[in-house]
């Protein structure tokens, strides 16, 4: 057998050869027709079925899903069966990723049937040069296994190769945090909108985050039930998203809910700032691109643009978009709107938070924060755009505790009774808290830090006495005036009769 091999050989390099040279005189359908004969004669003395996964498939220039689910497949399982392997570090990362070099190959065995894969790499046949790197260099990863195992390797093994692969790089996943950005288009002087990201490594959890214990298992039964209902929102014709709207004065950890949501759920967070997006089409383009599993921010939507303001009621439905659209281009008319300013509108908005194009990916959460909730119009937070609402609202007792717990790890104190009752009597933030917890130096004590909480508490206390003395005062200077005005028209009045 060994011999028949060495014979055959050459005969299929010599037979090659005159392929190549045919293919230069004969014209393409009649080596088309050559071709495919003898591919059929090869055919009879090749063992083997091959099936290639392409890094780029023809006419696509987005990485095939099922090439980086192979390649991580491969590169975690056997990268020490490879003799040659490439090493890249991902953004952010301390992990090193493997993959096998060109022209390398492993053997897996899958219930006692053994494959081989080998990651090719094809040029260009023409002599021109591209100026894009993909249609430079396409790579593969080729499978090849014996044709009497066809059915079980077409069908068990390659899903569990995929789902191996995705279940891996699933773990290995670590969260971003986009934001939108305006560069230079590469072919003119226009500005092209596109994300950016950096990992995503904020520390807060609902464990750390200062809230009554009862409305955080409440969101966070909210978030798990949303997760799980994908076949909920299709039997009742929903776009599978939630929207949350995050309200309350400053300093109440607005922000740092959104971060605790984006960790509980391990989601990727989008921070879209919708001053810098030229107008409704780019907008569009922006929320194509959001991946699935991902948290959309808008902070601060009562500054975000001229998109706020009491709706005008009319005998129709209030929410109609047509009376939103006619009262954003008036407004629009007012302000004097050039191209330099973001012509984003509120129906636009709309469009994309609960009208057509919201069906567009799946798994999305959609969170506005506002310290002004009454300045926001009806239609953007009524319920089935932002379906629930969560008021972040100052510091009580309760949130006290988990702040003393985080940055002094204690649970009770001789000083809380007084704090208690400060809290009763005054309004202050969580942050303003936190900032007289925190240790400055590592000669602060847990007497001092909370000794310090006491004088702030004070000073709100006396603060808030303040003011409410000035109001007083000021009603009733109102008042003496008030009668004084009303002692002169009296005179007035008599003198002129």
């Amino acid at each position: 057998m060994v011999g028949f091999l060495d014979q055959l050989g050459p005969g299929i390099g010599t037979l090659l050869l005159i392929m190549s040279t045919l293919d230069r005189i004969f014209p393409d359908q009649l080596m088309f027709n050559i071709n495919k004969f003898f591919q059929k004669i090869l055919n009879i003395f090749n063992p083997y079925v091959e099936i290639t996964f392409e890094e780029f498939p023809s006419g696509s220039y987005t990485r095939s899903k099922v090439y980086s689910a192979v390649e991580t497949y491969l590169g975690t399982n056997f990268y020490l069966q490879a003799e040659r392997l490439n090493a890249s570090i991902a953004k952010g990362s301390r992990c090193v990723a493997l993959s096998m070099d060109d022209y390398e190959g492993v053997n897996d065995v899958y219930e006692g049937i053994k494959v081989s894969w080998m990651r090719s790499k094809s040029l260009p046949k023409s002599n021109v040069i591209s100026l894009n790197a993909r249609e430079e260099e396409r790579r593969s990863y080729v499978l090849a296994f014996r044709k009497g195992h066809r059915e079980v390797i077409t069908g068990p093994y390659l899903s569990h190769v995929l789902s191996e692969g995705k279940s891996i790089a699933k773990r290995n996943r670590r969260q971003k945090l986009y934001t939108n950005v305006s560069r230079d288009d590469d072919w003119g002087d226009e500005k092209k909108t596109m994300w950016r990201s950096v990992v995503f490594e904020h520390p807060s959890t609902f464990d750390t985050l200062a809230m009554d214990a009862k409305k955080k298992r409440d969101i966070m039964d909210d978030l798990i039930a949303f997760t799980k209902g994908k076949e909920y929102y299709k039997q009742i014709g929903k776009a599978w998203k939630r929207g949350y709207l995050l309200y309350g004065p400053p300093g109440t950890g607005k922000s740092t809910m959104i971060a605790a949501m984006a960790n509980f759920l391990h989601y990727d967070v989008y921070d879209l700032e919708l001053t810098s997006v030229k107008d409704n089409t780019e907008l569009r383009k922006l929320m194509m691109e959001i991946s699935k599993r991902a948290i959309l921010v808008i902070e601060d939507i009562d500054c975000s643009l001229d998109i706020t303001g009491k709706r005008k009621k009319n005998k129709g439905d209030e929410n109609d978009l047509k009376e939103i659209i006619a009262r954003k281009v008036r407004k629009d008319n007012e302000n004097g709107y050039n191209d330099e300013n973001s012509k984003v509108t509120l129906s636009g908005l709309l469009n994309f938070i609960d009208g057509l194009w919201s069906a567009c990916g799946g798994e999305r959460i959609i969170v506005f924060t506002t310290n002004y909730i009454e300045k926001l119009d009806g239609a953007l937070i009524r319920r089935g755009r932002m379906d629930k609402h969560i008021e972040m609202s100052y510091c009580c007792f309760e949130t006290f505790k988990v702040l003393a717990k985080n940055y002094l790890k204690v649970e009770s104190h001789k000083a809380f009774e007084q704090i208690r009752l400060l809290f009763q009597e005054i309004d202050i933030s969580p942050a303003d808290v936190a900032e007289n917890l925190m240790e400055k130096s590592a000669e602060n004590s847990v007497d001092e830090c909370m000794e310090n909480l006491i004088k702030a508490l004070h000073k709100a206390k006396s603060k808030k006495e303040k003011e409410i003395a000035e109001k007083r005062s000021s009603k009733g200077l109102m008042r003496i005036r008030s009668v004084f005005s009303r002692m002169n028209r009296i005179i007035d009045n008599k003198n002129v009769d």
